[in-house]
């Protein structure tokens, strides 16, 4: 687990260095050029990605993806909706197994008994807010890095827990924050294909994630964004 979040706070530093180190035009605004002439709901997409989490095990991500324009030069503004599913580790099981083992025998005055809570779940649900810092490439690419809010509904679920304390225990609902880069590719100006890692922290975990997919514009594209021939 240590080593883990060690590499997660790296990997945090790295996103950092990556989003000071962007271009003037795009970080250096004034706060006089943030309007909303350019935020009208203009997109959506589908992506797929995978997770490298801390507690459960890695699993693909699913996740849809809004495009609400631009509410300053070069900075845009993207909701989105993600889902998934992953058992817990087998070390984040057996605690736990301990635990509630400690605690029986805490109450009955009897050895610990031996507790098997089998498989155990937790299946995400969350909202998300991202504002991406947006800039032009050379080969017709946008490059995008930036910070992001959301909201987890986290679901916990198993066999052995099913109806217990233990099952209301790991349903909870949490904050999160994130930090994500990105590359874009438009196939024209009104498709495009993207690349993206994402390092989160929430309140009961973290993880590091990479996804690719795709996004339908059917909005208005501001200078410099269009597929250049």
């Amino acid at each position: 687990m240590k080593g883990r979040s060690t590499n997660g706070w790296m990997v945090m530093a790295w996103l950092v260095a990556a989003l000071i180190g962007a271009p003037d035009r795009a970080a250096a605004q004034d706060l006089a050029d943030f309007d909303y002439e350019h935020m009208e709901f203009r997109g959506m997409g589908l992506e797929v990605g995978y997770l490298f989490p801390t507690r459960v095990e890695g699993t693909p991500s699913y996740t849809v993806n809004f495009d609400l324009g631009y509410l300053g030069p070069g900075l845009r503004i993207a909701p989105s909706f993600t889902y998934w599913s992953a058992p817990f580790e087998g070390s984040e099981v057996a605690t736990l197994e301990d635990r509630v083992a400690s605690l029986v025998s805490r109450q009955t005055g009897a050895p610990p008994p031996n507790v098997d809570l089998g498989t155990i779940e937790w299946t995400n649900y969350s909202l998300g807010l991202d504002a991406h810092v947006v800039w032009a490439m050379p080969f017709n690419l946008l490059s995008l890095g930036g910070l992001g809010v959301s909201a987890h509904v986290l679901d916990g679920s198993g066999a052995a827990i099913e109806e217990t304390f233990i099952e209301d225990l790991l349903d909870s609902v949490s904050a999160g924050f994130n930090m994500h880069l990105g590359l874009e590719y438009p196939i024209s100006d009104e498709f495009r294909l993207r690349g993206i890692g994402r390092y989160a922290v929430m309140e009961d975990m973290q993880y590091f994630s990479v996804g690719i997919g795709g996004q339908f514009l059917w909005g208005r594209l501001v200078p410099g964004e269009e597929r250049r021939r």
